[in-house]
């Protein structure tokens, strides 16, 4: 990101938001909301005929237009085979991406849900199936530039930048690094085989929402190639006989469009693993985004880099008790039920 596309990101005024909307051939009210969205600018906007519209700005830098272009075919795809998602709005041409000021940005239609707090037992099976459809249509074509979801690219690369950019302690460096070390290489070991194909890649329940229609998935920006567990770990609890039989569930719905290996589930510790490592450089390489400190003031503390050491520690300590067949585990990391605000800082 050029520094003056930067300055212009950070600081993106409602005239500007107002005048990229009319560009694209829409005339507003000028009601403007900006709505809460970190790694990217989403704005509510007013029409002038009625209704309101979305309108997302993309961070400079972060996606090329092939990649955007990608994300919104497998949207428009989703959206044909009647998989509930919002799909970007047609423009001029066709076209669903336009530029301002080094900026792509795109409309969408704006759509009423409530975000999902707990899943029930008629619920699971229901999210099972609708998770496998959006992975048939994942699976039948390729993307070609998108991430993989990979340990050089959401573990060795964000590991790298950490270490080169000083964020760790000097203390906790070699800590870190060896617990990482374990994480990519169970990783690697446990993904041999097993088929990548499009996913949606943040599959959480702030990205899911109750519509009148019933779920709907919403931001695919983080879609890769990945395995499908990947949108299963977030999104389902793990780590009791409750959460055992709530996946099973979920498994029975999958499994009516798609076939799903247990033993795919052995990605979800080194999978949980990269996570922890990808967010935190993901956090670091936005911290001169002024609404990161304001949203993460912990980060970089020595207690945020304790806690994060630790846990990558006994995450990685659990992998190589797998690893070897031992089946005592450190307790204190067993008892606790895993939900997303354990992934997720800001959920916190």
């Amino acid at each position: 990101m050029e520094p003056g596309e930067t300055e212009f990101y950070n600081r993106l005024g409602i005239d500007s938001v107002l005048s990229a909307v009319e560009d694209a051939g829409h005339s507003v009210s000028g009601h403007c909301l900006a709505l809460n969205s970190l790694e990217n600018r989403v704005y509510d906007v007013g029409l002038e005929e009625g209704g309101h519209l979305i309108v997302k700005f993309y961070r400079p830098g972060r996606w090329t237009l092939q990649q955007i272009s990608e994300e919104h075919s497998f949207l428009l795809e989703l959206a044909r085979a009647e998989i509930p998602v919002i799909a970007p709005m047609a423009l001029e041409g066709g076209a669903t991406i336009r530029e301002i000021l080094g900026m792509y940005y795109a409309l969408w239609p704006a759509q009423r849900g409530r975000l999902v707090e707990e899943l029930d037992e008629i619920s699971l099976p229901i999210l099972g199936r609708l998770v496998a459809r959006i992975h048939n249509i994942g699976a039948s074509v390729g993307a070609k530039n998108r991430l993989e979801l990979t340990v050089r690219n959401f573990g060795e690369d964000p590991l790298r930048f950490l270490l080169e950019k000083e964020f760790l302690p000097k203390p906790l460096r070699k800590r870190y690094e060896d617990a990482a070390r374990k994480v990519f290489l169970s990783f690697s070991e446990n993904s041999r085989d097993v088929p990548f194909h499009r996913i949606h890649g943040d599959c959480h329940k702030g990205n899911l929402i109750r519509t009148e229609e019933g779920f709907c998935f919403i931001d695919f920006d983080d879609f890769v190639t990945g395995p499908a567990v990947q949108d299963f770990w977030m999104l389902l609890p793990f780590g009791d006989s409750r959460a055992d039989y709530e996946r099973e569930l979920f498994l029975a719905g999958y499994r009516e469009f798609r076939e799903f290996s247990d033993r795919w589930f052995s990605l979800v510790e080194p999978l949980r693993g990269l996570r922890f490592i990808h967010y935190s450089a993901w956090i670091a390489k936005r911290w001169e985004d002024p609404s990161f400190p304001n949203a993460f003031p912990h980060f970089g503390t020595e207690e945020y880099w304790e806690r994060e050491t630790t846990d990558l520690e006994r995450l990685a300590f659990g992998l190589y008790v797998e690893e070897t067949n031992v089946q005592e585990r450190n307790s204190a990391s067993e008892s606790e039920e895993l939900t997303n605000k354990d992934f997720f800082w800001d959920l916190n």
